[in-house]
């Protein structure tokens, strides 16, 4: 069996990609339950969301942790199970996942990067941004409803060719 190891950097910023097993709609339907799963577990283990989008199937954030702080993945197995919490499981889930009580539902791995510098975040940043438009779900990044993009703008902090 592999061993994943993960970055632990106290304080450290990081880009995330993480998605549910069967390609779907599931995180775009049950839209407030993911919410409400996010802000539950960020209220109970701090972290900043530099930058967030929401798609079908997946979702890409960038986290800011406290710097005494290094432990995403307990935060993104917190937020996974309370979302799955109450929702049927997969019908395709493994023997493995009856085995650990887990709902199927939800990818096991996730991909995480740890930012390097300013010019990293940037390209990061128009990543998350620029998906729904590179999946065509939108036109334009603006009209993507699901994406902290509309934050960003309503701060002036729009990146070079964001508003494409």
């Amino acid at each position: 069996m592999p061993q994943y190891r993960r970055a632990k950097l106290s304080g450290g910023t990081f880009f995330f990609t993480v998605a549910i097993v069967d390609r779907d709609d599931l995180l775009v339907r049950e839209i407030e339950r993911l919410r409400a799963a996010y802000r539950v577990v960020q209220h109970r283990r701090p972290f900043q969301t530099i930058a967030i989008c929401i798609l079908p199937d997946h979702l890409h954030a960038i986290w800011s942790l406290p710097d005494n702080d290094a432990d995403f993945s307990v935060r993104w197995n917190q937020i996974k199970g309370r979302f799955s919490r109450k929702l049927a499981a997969a019908p395709s889930r493994s023997a493995r996942h009856v085995g650990k009580r887990e709902t199927g539902l939800w990818q096991r791995r996730y991909w995480e990067h740890a930012i390097r510098n300013e010019t990293d975040l940037e390209r990061h940043i128009e990543y998350i941004y620029f998906n729904p438009v590179k999946h065509g779900l939108v036109s334009r990044v603006i009209d993507r409803p699901h994406s902290s993009f509309h934050r960003y703008a309503e701060r002036g902090d729009l990146l070079t060719g964001l508003g494409r």
